[in-house]
């Protein structure tokens, strides 16, 4: 499931892409103004972004600016009611990948978000489902929960379900045990057991046993990557 952030202060129009993303599989934030919202989508992350230009506090364009800065990749998309040729030639300048006006048809918005996250290296592939992600021979559906690999379906625990889906996300990234135990299950990490490292074999042994290539490998001292 991808994570979209969106800053918006019209509580109708926030709601309104809110509940239609949520629809559509995405899992979605929302803030009202710009202050908010460069703290939140600098300290967490998103797949994508949505800004509105006129918030209070921080503008989107300053928003857009800062966020692009710190976050070169991820996909931003400026969405307004200043509609003028300079209008969107500011927000490009500003570091906004796509520029939309109000008023806007929801299946626009859709089509712009998934061609955004299509051209990122994000969307999955044409003919995929949504909710299916996919790493070499490994699948998770996230919302029957079912996982196959090379064809063969694999039993995994709710907390296996969840290691998986976070691997699954970040292909080819070192995940710190700190990282995973705060994005897989909310916790702070003790540095003192070797939780994290249970979990991890028990999800190596059930997705690894019989096959000859192995995708989730150890990096001593430092973590563990999907590649």
């Amino acid at each position: 499931m991808f994570t979209i952030g969106i800053a918006e202060d019209d509580p109708q129009i926030a709601q309104l892409i809110k509940f239609g993303l949520e629809e559509h599989q995405y899992k979605v934030v929302s803030v009202p103004d710009g202050d908010s919202a460069l703290a939140i989508f600098l300290a967490n992350d998103f797949d994508l972004v949505i800004l509105d230009v006129l918030m209070p506090g921080k503008s989107g364009l300053e928003v857009c600016s800062a966020v692009r800065a710190q976050k070169p990749s991820l996909p931003i998309l400026l969405l307004t009611a200043l509609g003028t040729l300079d209008d969107k030639i500011t927000g490009f300048d500003s570091g906004a990948d796509d520029y939309l006006v109000k008023p806007f048809h929801f299946k626009e918005l859709l089509v712009r978000i998934q061609a955004l996250l299509r051209r990122s290296g994000l969307e999955q592939l044409p003919g995929q489902e949504l909710n299916i992600l996919r790493y070499e021979d490994l699948s998770l559906n996230t919302e029957s929960k079912e996982v196959q690999r090379a064809g063969k379906a694999i039993s995994l625990t709710a907390r296996e379900l969840s290691l998986l889906e976070l691997f699954l996300r970040n292909p080819k990234r070192l995940l710190t045990r700190q990282y995973i135990a705060e994005q897989a299950w909310d916790i702070n990490f003790d540095t003192g057991t070797n939780v994290i490292d249970v979990y991890v074999n028990f999800l190596r042994n059930k997705i690894e046993k019989g096959f000859d290539r192995k995708l989730i490998h150890t990096k001593i001292n430092m973590g563990y990557i999907l590649k």
